[in-house]
């Protein structure tokens, strides 16, 4: 009998093949871009949990009584060694780590490569596997590196490289080889090995190359590590957090013990909580936005089933006439909805594989294939398509079953009124939610213009910037100052600067600077950039005041500042000419005040313009940065022509250089992937919704066919039998716009409250949404009644 139902069912879609194939495609495509949003949280959430003992292991967050005073996510060096020392009890391992960039040379092969410094403990500690070399003895040796297995690819374009040397610099422009003692597998994905969102580490060192990096895993005083430790099973953390409270108190210097407090956040958790959320806001954005477009699949699915199957009637009293059973006709439509949606959800695992390279693009992360979910995964979508199958057959299958015999045969269904006001309200429901996303769209997109546009403060346009080879000491920032002047002076290029930043984010801690002569309690933590002279003219940063440090690099520029106007007014100046020749102190050291410059974001604009310092090259001799204002032109030209000078001056330092757009892209990642997400799920909203519109028409004018003869017998224009059903169904669409736009007025109010400089919300996304949406549906309208209505008359009429 069921292999019946099956034979039947088949047979009923492939007569019915636009109609089949309109909601199969509808339903797919809402389970298919369910499936890739669903991937990308997934993936999301196993951030760290595929981690030797994940459950026990744990990041050392600081939580500053001022929060200026350090990042939130580096500690006090000696505090996890401690712990393991001193509570053996609670901890039972520790890794602390400093990531860095540096140059790294095989033969002719010059690239910059993110690294990072930490204790031998990393392999075991974690888990992490060596495809090559022993894991028990590879980071112990001196001079030894674990590399990953991309970075043993590119340098010997091949993985077996365990015993081979890579060439590395130092901060001071010295080389030292290192020999490869083990390359990684490859690892899940964590928090462990990432720099960033999109900056994975690539080569691992033991402590003993602190020195040669210049960095500090030790002490009390060095709070610029990034520590994790594993808990000892069964260990309470809060006793941990109460033991480093403890050994602060007791070893660390007073201002720390006085201002800092340790956390101890969990790894498996870490990922969705850091940057105050951020990932876990868009993984429940993208969530949200998933899940409607699935029920707005659904419900078209379910719409049109209910409206087809109206039109069986007749099939149905004959059936029941020769004897056919009320749960046989149940068990036909219930079996034709499940293996349509079993064919859509077929279709969506299709769509899944064919769309999950774009998808990568568009999210910026690699979403899983089928094959990496967990096995359970199988059943899931044949149990949603049995459950979807059900919803959409049971309705007309219990109504139409129900009728009696003679009213089947005559094609009359009593609840007709009643089932149109129940699909009109689903339709309803989609346009609301199609509505929404589609003003959420509009709004995400202008908040992301704002990000990219010209009042940045600054100006942004043909602004080149390249990593620098470093060399900090006197003789090798001298070197770097005679090698940016020789560049200035090329054809293609307006000016040259030399720093330790750029303006896509802080990079140096704040540090507290106060006028001369007041109480150093009064401070104000200031932002501090290492710049040359030339730094202004190249950003474009107007100065409102006084000069930028000497047009000549000169000695006494050591103990002048340049600070912004928000700084000026901080410190108590009512305009920037007042602070010009005024002595203040930063961090202990009295220094003079030379320019003024305007107001600019360092940085995203999730978070107000700040107080910026600009101190001189003397001031500290470190450096990054080349940053080059092009001329307007060829620009491939100019960039060759760069490239070419720099191989001349810099003939083993790798020119990987990047247009400041893309250091604006790197502030505004979660951004930019929500607004094309955002545009993706328009697209499919109007589709489906413009679906549930057909399916809704077609069973209106298939049930008033009579009536358009009639009309027309009577002398009713097709222009008049058009606006009567313009007017039936625009009114679902007035009646869903008014309640989705304050809906989509408090959900988008609520998500520019996370950013300090934000658009204010006009009409005008509003009424465009809205109104690209009454003109689709009005045109799908006309088109549907038109047919109906230019129809014979006569051959609607003879049937009755």
């Amino acid at each position: 009998m069921l292999k019946n139902y099956f034979k039947i069912a088949w047979r009923n879609l492939w007569r019915n093949k636009a109609f089949s194939l309109i909601n199969i495609l509808g339903l797919s495509a809402g389970i298919a871009f369910t499936l890739l949003i669903g991937a990308y949280v997934w993936g999301e959430l196993q951030v760290n949990h595929q981690l030797k003992d994940a459950d026990n292991q744990y990041l050392i967050q600081s939580n500053w009584k001022d929060p200026d005073m350090d990042d939130v996510s580096s500690n006090i060096g000696q505090l996890s060694i401690a712990l393991r020392q001193n509570y053996p009890n609670l901890v039972a391992n520790y890794y602390n780590s400093a990531p860095a960039v540096t140059n790294v040379s095989k033969g002719d092969k010059h690239f910059r490569e993110s690294l990072q410094v930490g204790d031998s403990t990393l392999l075991n500690m974690y888990g992490f596997k060596l495809l090559y070399g022993d894991a028990r003895t590879a980071l112990i040796q001196p001079f030894s590196v674990v590399i990953t297995t991309p970075m043993a690819l590119k340098y010997f374009g091949k993985t077996d490289v365990v015993g081979q040397t890579l060439n590395f610099e130092d901060f001071k422009g010295n080389n030292h080889d290192y020999t490869i003692t083990g390359v990684l597998a490859d690892m899940p994905r964590n928090t462990i090995c990432e720099a960033g969102a999109n900056d994975k580490l690539s080569c691992f060192f033991n402590a003993s190359t602190t020195t040669f990096f210049s960095r500090n895993l030790t002490g009390w005083e060095s709070s610029y590590t990034i520590d994790h430790i594993e808990l000892q099973k069964g260990a309470d953390p809060k006793q941990v957090e109460q033991a480093m409270l403890s050994l602060l108190r007791k070893n660390a210097p007073d201002d720390v013990v006085k201002n800092l407090t340790p956390k101890l956040v969990p790894l498996k958790t870490y990922n969705m909580e850091a940057n105050n959320g951020l990932v876990k806001k868009m993984t429940w954005t993208l969530s949200c936005i998933a899940f409607f477009i699935l029920v707005m699949a659904v419900i078209n699915f379910v719409n049109i089933c209910i409206g087809r199957s109206s039109g069986r009637m007749k099939e149905m009293g004959i059936r029941k006439v020769i004897g056919g059973l009320r749960k046989q006709l149940v068990w036909q439509f219930l079996v034709e909805s499940v293996l349509m949606v079993m064919v859509a959800t077929v279709l969506a695992l299709g769509i899944y594989i064919l769309a999950r390279p774009w998808f990568n693009d568009v999210l910026g992360d690699n979403i899983a294939s089928l094959l990496n979910f967990p096995v359970y995964f199988i059943a899931v979508p044949f149990v949603f398509a049995l459950i979807v199958g059900v919803i959409a057959g049971i309705y007309p299958a219990l109504v139409l079953s129900a009728l009696k015999s003679i009213d089947s045969l005559k094609g009359k269904l009593g609840s007709v009124k009643e089932s149109v006001l129940f699909r009109k309200t689903l339709v309803a429901f989609q346009f609301v939610t199609a509505a929404i996303v589609f003003i959420g769209a509009i709004i995400i997109s202008q908040q992301v213009n704002l990000f990219f546009s010209s009042n940045l403060g600054y100006n942004k346009d043909y602004v080149v910037y390249a990593q620098l080879p470093r060399d900090w000491t006197e003789k090798g920032v001298k070197r770097m100052g005679n090698i940016r002047d020789e560049m200035a002076l090329m054809p293609q290029v307006s000016s040259v600067s030399l720093s330790f930043e750029i303006p896509d984010a802080p990079n140096s801690d704040k540090m507290p600077i106060g006028r001369q002569g007041t109480n150093p309690a009064q401070a104000i933590a200031t932002q501090t950039l290492i710049t040359d002279y030339h730094y202004a003219n190249v950003y474009g940063i107007p100065l409102k005041a006084g000069t930028f440090f000497n047009p000549v690099n000169h000695a006494d520029d050591s103990d002048r500042l340049v600070i912004n106007e928000t700084e000026s007014k901080a410190l108590g100046w009512a305009s920037p000419q007042d602070a010009i020749g005024q002595k203040v102190v930063m961090a202990g050291t009295n220094y003079t005040v030379s320019g003024v410059v305007a107001d600019f974001h360092l940085g995203s604009m999730h978070d107000k313009i700040g107080p910026v310092t600009f101190a001189s090259m003397h001031y500290s001799n470190i450096y990054r940065y080349f940053s080059f204002k092009v001329k307007p032109g060829n620009m491939p030209a100019s960039i060759a022509a760069l490239q070419q000078k720099w191989a001349q001056v810099l003939p083993n330092a790798p020119f990987e250089y990047h247009f400041m757009d893309d250091a604006l892209n790197g502030l505004y990642v979660n951004e930019i992937q929500l607004k094309k997400a955002a545009y993706l799920a328009t697209i499919l909203a109007i589709v489906i919704v413009s679906l549930g519109v057909l399916g809704l028409i077609s069973l209106s004018i298939q049930k008033r066919t009579k009536e358009i003869g009639i009309r027309k017998v009577l002398g009713s224009s097709v222009a008049g039998i058009t606006a009567l059903f313009l007017k039936d169904f625009l009114s679902v669409v007035i009646v869903a716009g008014l309640i989705a736009c304050p809906l989509a007025w408090l959900i988008m109010q609520n998500w520019l409250n996370d950013y300090a400089y934000r658009i204010n919300i006009s009409v005008s996304p509003f009424i465009f949404s809205i109104a690209m949406l009454t003109c689709v549906t009005a045109f799908l309208i006309i088109v549907q009644t038109m047919k109906a209505a230019f129809a014979n008359p006569v051959k609607s009429l003879r049937n009755e």
